[in-house]
């Protein structure tokens, strides 16, 4: 069985996650969705309702893909995180030239802990490249529209926390 896990802090979860759950669901059986707790980055939600956000979320992909999606949230090194839950690939998305200096730096480490974990980048549709969980936000705490960004649960959700 092929194991993949999909690590990040989904605060909240966007269009441009779920189209990358989505495809990434084409390359394993099972796609975990690791919900980092990271407390450095001051999440706007809770990790129950960041957990709760992406089950519901994922529940329709993985009825339509006939995978498997498993949420698990996590507060250790990504590495070890993937060892938990038995992945031997791990999922990045990409956006732009920005983010592939990061991840270059985080595979690179991230091999030297464990060259047995592979990393896959999947670049973004190029109609969700632009969205950012944290732009988002900011997007919604100031009144605006997120519809394009977000479910509707999710853009519901934004407007109960910042109203």
């Amino acid at each position: 069985m092929r194991i993949g896990l999909y690590p990040g802090t989904f605060d909240p979860i966007t269009l441009g996650h779920t189209d990358i759950i989505q495809r990434a669901m084409a390359l394993v059986d099972r796609l975990v969705i690791g919900v980092a707790i990271n407390r450095d980055k001051g999440p706007l939600f809770g990790l129950e309702d960041r957990v709760a956000m992406v089950e519901a979320e994922c529940k329709p992909i993985a009825a339509e893909t006939g995978g498997e999606i498993v949420v698990h949230p996590f507060d250790n090194l990504l590495i070890g995180c993937a060892r938990d839950v038995g992945a031997t690939v791990i999922v990045r998305g990409l956006r732009a030239v920005a983010d592939f200096e990061y991840e270059f730096q985080m595979v690179g480490m991230n091999r030297a802990m464990d060259a047995s974990i592979e990393t896959v980048f999947l670049m973004a549709d190029a109609r969700r490249q632009a969205i950012a969980s944290k732009l988002v936000k900011e997007i919604a705490r100031l009144g605006g529209d997120v519809s394009k960004f977000v479910t509707p649960a999710v853009r519901e959700a934004l407007k109960a926390r910042f109203s």
